[in-house]
C-alpha cells in the first residue's frame, strides 16, 4: 500500500499567492497543507488562491484545513479562495455549507 502524497507548488506575485496542489488531501497530508497555507499568511500574503485541478481526493479533514485557514486569513484581513474543485470536493463543500465561503 502506498502512502497518499500531496505536492504543493507556490507562486507569489506581490502579496498574492497561487497554491497549486496535486495528489490527495487526507489525514496524512493535511498537516503539510496546513503548514503551507499558514506560511503564506506569515509571509504577508493577503490573497491566497488554491488551484485544486489536480487534487484526486479531499476528505473532511482537508476541508477543515481550508476552513481554518480561511478563518485565520479573515482575521488578518486576507482571503483564501478555492478554484476548480473536483465534483466530489465541490459536493463535500456544498454538503458542509462551505461553498460560498471558499469558492
Amino acid at each position: 500500500m502506498t502512502l497518499p502524497q500531496l505536492n504543493i507548488y507556490r507562486h507569489d506575485r506581490g502579496r498574492r499567492a497561487l497554491i497549486t496542489l496535486a495528489g490527495e488531501i487526507d489525514p496524512a497530508t493535511a498537516p503539510q497543507l496546513c503548514a503551507a497555507l499558514e506560511r503564506c499568511l506569515t509571509d504577508g500574503i493577503t490573497t491566497i488562491d488554491v488551484d485544486l485541478t489536480t487534487v484526486d481526493r479531499c476528505d473532511s479533514g482537508g476541508l477543515r484545513v481550508f476552513l481554518d485557514a480561511s478563518r485565520h486569513a479573515a482575521e488578518t484581513h486576507a482571503s483564501l479562495r478555492l478554484h476548480y474543485p473536483s465534483p466530489q470536493t465541490a459536493r463535500l463543500l456544498a454538503y458542509m455549507g462551505s461553498d460560498p465561503l471558499l469558492l
